[in-house]
Formats: structure tokens, C-alpha cells, sequence
């Protein structure tokens, strides 16, 4: 018996690693892991070079605007472009004239926020954090005019990262994400005191720079990129119709982490400082595996819902039921070792036992939605395929209204922890709600 199971578990893991896309999701998780970690030692190298100072308070302001347009705008268009785009391929659409259209809407989109950012930045930065000095400003002003051009590159390659993505190059679609932390490792290790207090602006943009040139290279060399005369038909009316829907969900959603923020100021002091511990290591763990998951399935479920609509539903069903059974089994086991992970990561010095308590505690509470989260972040890449992005839109809405109310209600009962069980309750009923309007969409097919 013990050698039967043994080769089934063989045979299995043999069959799941000959599986390509099995291996592309392993490939991905895996670089996303290297690159997660290689993001948190820049993170310490930045803490311990600057600490808590002014020059690394205006370099966040300054990146606030840039990194909010790119997950916001960019990244929309990305999601909806490549469904879209396989779309018009299956159908006998010109891959150049497709390409080329969206290179047009990404270099408006860069260009006018760009100018936006540009002429507002005045009256945003006196406006939004008021009482300080001209210097002060000054030095906002002075990084910010080297993070903009960032955008242009930002967006080129979040295009040319789907391209990559659609033809299976999932490994040289990621690896070029190293490079902009190894840049500003170097920058910090070797250029800090040349380049003085522009030495975080300039090495972002020449890690953006460094990034896209090596995805272009790739892009070029296997021929995925290829441009021409620009044709709009209906494919890409369909595309663009899809944009404002996408962009609302993504803004919505975006709001619900300031909402989040504003009432734990409220709270007393540290309040928080424990949530972004609490939520740490569950968030880390969520962005490999979408990462992974994600990436790879957005093309894949768009290819599927062109060639046979009913196998992708109930492959999305397949997928759904073996993230949630494995997450929680995983989820139950992190969270009788909570305690211990807080302790082991963070207890020292003046964070004391009782904050790993409290941490601890406030990081099972999201443990627990973290199975559902899963399943609604696969649920939203299958419902992009299928250019449901209307709904999405809705559902993000809702989301915010539910949010504000449970976070009246629970904080006044539970403090800092009504926070926690408030974030989990929303993301747990959003789940509910994602999986029954794409289990009735499936239930309509004929």
C-alpha cells in the first residue's frame, strides 16, 4: 500500500510537471518570490540609508501621483488589452494594426498625466500636505521631474509584458522586474553620495529605463512586437468600451485601502503601524500567488472562452476548487502559528511581546478571507476574459459602501481588531457575490 501511494504521488507530480501550464505558474511564482525578496532587502537598504527623514517622506510624495496612474490606468489597460487582443487574432485580425492601437492609447494616457501631474503639482502638494517649507516643495518638485518619464516606460512595457505573456514567455515576460531593484540596490551601495538627494528619483528612472529596454529586446528578438497602420474595428470598440468600467473597478478598489487608513488614524497610536504588520505575510504570500496564477491564466482563459466557453467555465470551476481546499488547509496551519511567525519576524527591541499578540491576532482575523481573496482575484481575471468589467465596477462600489459601514460598526466594538474583521467580512461576502454572478453566467449558456 505504501509503495502504491508512493507512485501515484510520483506519477502525479510527474504529470503535473509535464503540465505547460502548471509549469509556467511554478516558473512565474517562483521569479515573483526572488523578486519579492530582493524588493524587501531594497526596502531595508532605503530604511537604513535615509530612516524616518524628510528626503524619503518627498520621494513617496512624489512617486503618490506616478505609481497611482500605473496601477490604476496602465495596469486597466493591460488587463483588458489581452483578451481583447487574442480576440481579434482568433477572428483574423492584423496583430500590428491591434499592437498599434494600443501603444497609441498608452503613450495618451502617459502623455496627458504626465502634463496633468505637471501643471497640478503646485497646488496638489500645498493642498494635500500643507505647512511646510519651500524647500520642502522644492525637493517634491525636483524628484518628481525624474519619476514622470517613468510612466512612459512604465506603460510601454506593461504592454510589451502582455505580449510576452500571450505567446506562453512567462520566464522573460518576469525577469525583467529584477532589474529596477538591482539598479537601485547599486545606486544605493555606489552613486548615494554623488547623486545626493536625487539619488531615489534617478535611480527609479534609470531602473524603469534599464527594465524596459531589456523587455523590448525580447520583444523584438521574437518578433512579438510588430507595428502598423492603425484599424479600429470592432475588437478594439470593444476594448476601449471596456477601459472606463475597468478603470472605475481598479479606483474603487484602490479607495478602500485609504478608507482603511483614515479610520485606523482615528484609533490610538500604532493602530496603524499593527495593521500593516498584520497584513504583511498574508498579503506576501497573496502576491505570489496571484502573481502566478494570474498572470498565466489571463491568456489562457482568454484563449479558452474563444474556442469553447463552457470547457472555461468549468475549468475556472476546477481552478476555483483546488485554490480554495489547498489555501485553507494552508490558512488554518499559518494561523496556529501566528503567534510564532510575529515573534520570529518582529519581536525585538522595542516591539514587545504584547505587540506580537496584537499583531498576531489581527493577522489571523485576515488569514481567515485569505482562501476567498484568492478565489475572487482568479474570478476577476476569467470575468476580464470575458469583458464583464461593467459588473466588476458595481461590485468594487459596493465594496467601499459595505466597507464604510462594517468599519463604523466594528471599530467601535473591536478597536484596532473591528478593522481586521471588517476588511475579512467584505472580501468574504465580494467572493460570495463574484462566484454566484459567474456561476449564473454559466447556468444561461445553452
Amino acid at each position: 500500500m505504501s509503495a502504491f501511494k508512493k507512485e501515484y504521488i510520483s506519477n502525479t507530480l510527474k504529470k503535473a510537471s509535464s503540465n505547460p501550464l502548471i509549469k509556467n505558474m511554478i516558473i512565474v511564482g517562483l521569479v515573483t518570490f526572488v523578486i519579492k525578496v530582493l524588493a524587501f532587502y531594497k526596502e531595508t537598504m532605503i530604511a537604513g540609508s535615509f530612516g524616518l527623514s524628510e528626503l524619503l517622506d518627498t520621494f513617496l510624495i512624489a512617486m503618490l501621483v506616478p505609481s497611482f496612474i500605473q496601477s490604476i490606468f496602465i495596469n486597466s489597460l493591460k488587463n483588458i488589452f489581452i483578451p481583447n487582443y487574442i480576440s481579434d487574432i482568433k477572428s483574423g485580425g492584423v496583430k500590428s494594426s491591434f499592437q498599434s492601437i494600443v501603444f497609441i492609447i498608452v503613450f495618451g494616457i502617459c502623455s496627458l498625466s504626465v502634463l496633468i501631474a505637471f501643471l497640478s503639482t503646485d497646488a496638489f502638494i500645498h493642498l494635500i500636505y500643507p505647512g511646510h517649507t519651500d524647500a520642502y516643495y522644492q525637493l517634491i518638485k525636483d524628484q518628481l521631474f525624474y519619476i514622470l518619464p517613468c510612466l512612459f516606460f512604465w506603460g510601454i512595457s506593461s504592454v510589451l509584458h502582455g505580449l510576452l505573456e500571450i505567446e506562453n514567455r512567462f520566464l522573460i515576460a518576469t525577469i525583467p522586474d529584477i532589474f529596477p531593484i538591482l539598479t537601485m540596490i547599486f545606486f544605493l551601495v555606489f552613486l548615494k553620495d554623488e547623486l545626493g538627494h536625487l539619488v531615489l528619483a534617478i535611480g527609479t528612472l534609470t531602473g524603469s529605463t534599464l527594465g524596459f529596454l531589456i523587455m523590448l529586446f525580447f520583444s523584438l528578438k521574437y518578433n512579438d512586437l510588430v507595428l502598423g497602420r492603425p484599424k479600429v474595428n470592432d475588437n478594439v470598440k470593444l476594448m476601449v468600451r471596456q477601459l472606463p468600467p475597468k478603470i472605475s473597478s481598479s479606483f474603487l478598489s484602490a479607495l478602500n485601502n485609504y478608507v482603511d487608513q483614515f479610520f485606523a488614524a482615528q484609533l490610538v497610536a500604532g493602530s496603524i503601524t499593527a495593521i500593516s504588520y498584520g497584513i504583511r505575510i498574508p498579503y506576501f504570500g497573496i502576491a505570489i500567488v496571484i502573481m502566478a496564477l494570474g498572470s498565466v491564466l489571463l491568456p489562457h482563459f482568454s484563449r479558452m472562452v474563444n474556442e469553447d466557453v463552457r470547457s472555461a467555465y468549468k475549468y475556472l470551476f476546477k481552478v476555483l476548487k483546488i485554490v480554495m481546499i489547498t489555501s485553507s488547509i494552508l490558512v488554518v496551519i499559518a494561523i496556529f502559528m501566528s503567534d510564532w511567525i510575529i515573534e520570529i519576524l518582529f519581536e525585538r527591541d522595542k516591539f514587545t511581546h504584547e505587540d506580537t499578540l496584537k499583531v498576531s491576532l489581527i493577522q489571523k482575523i485576515i488569514f481567515v478571507h485569505v482562501p476567498f481573496y484568492l478565489c475572487t482575484l482568479i474570478i476577476v481575471k476569467f470575468l476580464t476574459s470575458i469583458n464583464k468589467n461593467s459588473f466588476m465596477a458595481w461590485i468594487s462600489l459596493a465594496n467601499l459602501i459595505i466597507n464604510l459601514v462594517l468599519n463604523i460598526i466594528f471599530i467601535k466594538y473591536y478597536g484596532v481588531y473591528g478593522l481586521a474583521i471588517s476588511t475579512s467580512l467584505v472580501l468574504i461576502i465580494s467572493s460570495c457575490f463574484y462566484f454566484g454572478y459567474t456561476y449564473n453566467l454559466y447556468k444561461k449558456l445553452k
